[in-house]
């Protein structure tokens, strides 16, 4: 430790050990919606921290977790299924560090983000905010995010920890998960962020994880977050999510947001005197939370101004970059600037740029495509624009049908903005297909039936059925782009950036070609990971599935030839690092970035491995006739896979592939090594079903998912009786139930002022029908007592006496 981190711990040590109980119970949970408490009298201030992750979110007046209040001005950057597809740490960093400016200017000492749960199945509402279905490439750019973010001095939350992947029932769920699955898949990508980038806090989801709630999990949070990974920062928990404050604390969960007034400082307090809690395990949360606030503290500037122009700058840059070109046919694009082109599309006038919920920005200036189409034209005069159809519902319009055709009929080109529009796909509710509205769909067949040079631009936040892809000519998949996501469409569209993006994620043909698809998103109260490892490209490329679009695919205005493998050794020891270099060659006539990707195969496994894994990749810019050397670095994880008996990452010894591409279905080069290693595997335990993956429909029998989780599923807990984690929706089986959904959603929606839009209104009945009967009380500043609530818990459940004697007690 240097000098001053001794100094800051002596002081932190004294100033717990002068509290009382009830002042250090009283610490935490959080001042109110946004604010962790302090000391002012002792110089720790009050600490703030405010939604993220593609933009600040800072609410001045009144406060929620949905999105839906005002906030102030910022930059809204394109969201993290946009980034993701750039592959590019250093855009990652830039971005970071530029929303980490916008939080100096605004006084805001945490950002809420990065979100980088896994992409399960594409049907998560939540999917636009998280960035792979891949943990590696997760991992990875939400570390680079980080230390953008906290070079700058502002910290962030990395979220949702852990098993976070739906949106239904998300408070109560209990995600049942195999121990080798859950490391490999969806703790590896928080791993990697939290080691490499080692982010000040860590947010705990909503969830449970295997019938335990994640901010009571000790074995999350404890164990594995600060034991095995030795994250050392706070874990604060998912807004609402707190389920036993006490157990909380024990387990690892420091603190509770938002603030709860006096409820869970008391329950604090009587788990001390019953013994139920140990004083040093709270002094030990109080001790990171100052440590934080202390860090948050020295890091304030005075009078600090960002440079809105160059973020915005930024953001079109990001959108560029991040886009991908899925379809060329004819090389369509990029278009010149001089012939005549119809617009066609309600989102190219009003954009549909960022997702729906804690992470909406109320952006600076917010560009949009006809415009900025127009813009760049040499004649403006030939940029025709219909509107197509109304982007707040998905019946077909005649009359705007007829004349977008009539506006075809005479130009040259056509683009066609589409996509999801938010009431399809928003924080609070999954998505109900993979279908783009009706009347999107028949606007793209009957103007592709007149028209044979017509590209459609997609804005959305996850995969969409593209079965009219062969209808035309070019596809550019842009996703919620941001702000600037407008101009950025633009400069792909007339060349001035070549699209260098890649998915992040596969584009299945179909939504039951999924091997997550029979299970998701499963019961009320539990959700069956039954498909195991196969997630994403693991399933599709191990069972030889065909899909519309693999992960990591996306073309170019260039080519790119690889050649030139060579591997340090053909034989290393497991703790040996292998080095990797190949040669990339810009062929074509236009400069362009090349995203290269590493996958390692084991030729032949004693337990049961996907075909391939992403173990590396690296972004490069080429001019015409460049060519670059690459190089790549393997340790020992690269070839393990968690052990289940050994809890521990070990090695088969064996041949490994080491495999070079384009995506994970353009594999270019391929070069073998093997790795020498002592530990003999045991295959026992391991259900025959994962060694020979079937073809759609991915199913798993009840025997052989319980030989994966080594015990016994999980039985799924009954609706009654009710409980404070029973949610409002199950409630409405009783006379009162329908009555208090009736008073909370009233209340909801009157805090909204005006008339809400359908859309708000969606999201705001989902999360009122969502939402645990405890959460009435942690979301209510104080307003509601737990008492109260179990009062009408025990009128539910019919026991008046019970209930009446509550009251008054």
């Amino acid at each position: 430790m240097t000098t001053q981190e001794i100094l800051t711990t002596e002081k932190i040590e004294k100033l717990v050990a002068a509290l009382s109980l009830e002042d250090k119970a009283a610490l935490c949970t959080g001042k109110n919606f946004w604010f962790m408490k302090g000391l002012p009298a002792r110089g720790i201030s009050d600490t703030s921290m405010n939604d993220g992750p593609h933009g600040l979110r800072k609410q001045e007046g009144g406060a929620d977790n949905l999105g839906i209040a005002s906030s102030v001005p910022a930059t809204c950057f394109p969201t993290a299924v946009t980034l993701a597809s750039s592959w590019d740490r250093s855009l990652l960093y830039d971005v970071g560090k530029a929303i980490a400016e916008e939080c100096l200017q605004e006084k805001v000492s945490i950002l809420l983000g990065p979100g980088i749960n896994i992409k399960r199945h594409p049907l998560c509402g939540r999917n636009f905010e998280y960035f792979s279905e891949d943990p590696l490439l997760s991992g990875e750019l939400g570390a680079s995010f980080i230390q953008g973010v906290q070079d700058q001095g502002i910290g962030t939350s990395l979220k949702h920890f852990a098993v976070n992947n739906q949106e239904f029932h998300r408070m109560v769920t209990d995600a049942v998960v195999d121990e080798r699955t859950l490391r490999e898949i969806y703790l590896t990508g928080f791993e990697i962020a939290i080691k490499k980038s080692r982010p000040w806090t860590v947010m705990a989801a909503y969830n449970r994880l295997n019938e335990t709630y994640c901010c009571d999990n000790q074995r999350l949070l404890t164990e594995i977050l600060r034991d095995e990974w030795g994250f050392d920062g706070i874990v604060v928990s998912d807004w609402g999510a707190v389920n036993d404050r006490a157990a909380g604390i024990t387990a690892g969960m420091d603190l509770e947001m938002p603030g709860t007034g006096k409820e869970n400082t008391r329950m604090i307090v009587k788990a001390l005197k019953e013994n139920k809690l140990k004083e040093e395990d709270l002094d030990r949360t109080i001790g990171r939370l100052f440590k934080t606030a202390l860090r948050a503290e020295k890091n304030k500037k005075v009078n600090f101004k960002y440079d809105a122009t160059a973020h915005h700058n930024l953001a079109r840059r990001a959108a560029a970059e991040s886009s991908v070109l899925l379809k060329n046919a004819g090389s369509i694009l990029p278009f010149n600037t001089d012939g005549s082109i119809a617009i066609i599309g309600d989102m190219a006038a009003h954009p549909r740029y960022q997702g729906n919920g804690s992470s909406l920005i109320n952006p600076l200036h917010l560009e949009n495509a006809v415009d900025e189409i127009t813009k760049l034209h040499t004649s403006p005069h030939k940029i025709y624009y219909s509107r197509g159809y109304k982007n707040d519902t998905d019946e077909v319009d005649e009359e705007l049908m007829n004349e977008a055709v009539r506006t075809v009929l005479r130009s040259e080109k056509v683009v066609i903005f589409a996509g999801l529009p938010p009431i399809f796909e928003s924080e609070g509710f999954d998505r109900e297909h993979m279908q783009i509205p009706a009347n999107q769909l028949r606007l793209i067949e009957e103007i592709s039936a007149l028209h044979d040079r017509v590209v459609v631009v997609l804005s959305n936040g996850a995969p969409v059925d593209l079965s009219w892809i062969v209808r035309v000519k070019g596809v550019v998949e842009a996703y919620l782009g941001g702000e600037a996501s407008g101009g950025a469409v633009a400069d792909i569209l007339f060349g001035k950036v070549n699209p260098g993006g890649k998915l992040a994620e596969t584009f299945p043909l179909k939504l039951e070609d999924n091997a997550s698809d029979g299970y998701f998103p499963g019961e009320p109260r539990q959700v069956q990971y039954r498909e195991g490892l196969y997630v994403g490209y693991r399933y599709f490329d191990s069972a030889g599935v065909d899909v519309r679009f693999p992960f990591g695919f996306g073309l170019s205005y260039t080519t790119f030839e690889y050649s030139g493998l060579a591997l340090s050794s053909s034989q290393i020891k497991k703790e040996d690092h292998l080095t990797i270099t190949c040669s990339i060659t810009n062929t074509g006539k236009a400069a362009g970035h090349e995203i290269i990707q590493l996958y390692v195969h084991d030729r032949e496994s004693t337990v049961y491995r996907p075909e391939q894994e992403l173990k590396g990749f690296e972004k490069i810019f080429l001019a015409p006739g460049e060519k670059k050397e690459v190089t790549f670095s393997l340790d020992t994880r690269a070839f393990a896979f968690y052990d289940t008996a050994s809890r521990d990452w070990q090695v088969e010894e064996g041949d490994f592939e080491i495999r070079i591409g384009a995506s994970s279905r353009d594999i270019r080069l391929k070069e073998a090594v093997h790795v020498q290693s002592d530990f003999k595997p045991d295959k026992s335990g391991e259900p025959e079903i994962y060694f020979h993956p079937p073809k759609p429909p991915f199913k798993v029998e009840d025997l052989d998912y319980a030989l994966l989780l080594g015990g016994d599923i999980p039985a799924v807990d009954p609706v009654t009786p009710f409980h404070l984690n029973s949610t409002i929706d199950e409630i409405q089986s009783k006379r009162l139930g329908k009555l208090l959904y009736r008073l909370v959603l009233k209340e909801a929606l009157k805090m909204m002022g005006d008339k809400p839009d359908e859309t708000t209104r969606k999201i705001i009945d989902y999360g009122v029908r969502e939402t645990p009967l405890k959460s009435i009380v942690l979301m209510s500043g104080g307003e509601f007592s737990f008492k109260l609530v179990e009062v009408i818990i025990h009128f539910l459940n019919g026991k008046y006496f019970k209930g009446v004697g509550r009251l008054f007690q």
